[in-house]
């Protein structure tokens, strides 16, 4: 099999992370995380993943610094995997494909999973783009500068 191609030297900071994140496999390991997972065993369940390909992808999730090993919280021996700050900083990306989801992937009649706000159980708010004045920002407002 062939050795995927890294981004590791890229200037594009969209390219440098699809090296860790870029396969839909781990985007659904880490929304899990977000919606409380942490063993091996309840991503395998959720997930209906190979162990192999899971395993593979939780070790690059943990070698890469988006989740640590931790001891159980119930105290058995079993280690739970725990999202860092960076892993944790991953949470306006998967709001974002969320609500890009919700919108142009279901019909509005049809059930989905919705994120609401712990609480209340209000909608979160539609992610956008802002300018460092607050304005909302359509693409064509902005620019890529290479270095």
């Amino acid at each position: 099999m062939p050795k995927r191609t890294t981004h590791e030297e890229s200037t594009c900071p969209v390219a440098r992370p699809l090296d860790v994140v870029g396969d839909g496999w781990t985007l659904l390991i880490v929304r899990d995380a977000f919606d409380g997972l942490r063993r091996f065993g309840q991503f395998q369940k959720n997930l209906g993943l190979a162990k192999n390909i899971l395993s593979a992808r939780l070790a690059n999730l943990v070698a890469n610094g988006v989740f640590e090993l931790a001891p159980a919280a119930d105290g058995s021996p079993y280690r739970e995997y725990v999202l860092t700050e960076k892993g944790r900083a991953l949470f306006p990306v998967i709001t974002a494909l969320r609500q890009w989801g919700d919108q142009w992937f279901f019909t509005a009649d049809e059930p989905r999973a919705r994120l609401v706000e712990r609480g209340t159980g209000a909608p979160i708010a539609p992610m956008t783009v802002r300018s460092t004045d607050g304005r909302v920002l359509r693409p064509e407002d902005a620019e890529v500068l290479l270095p």
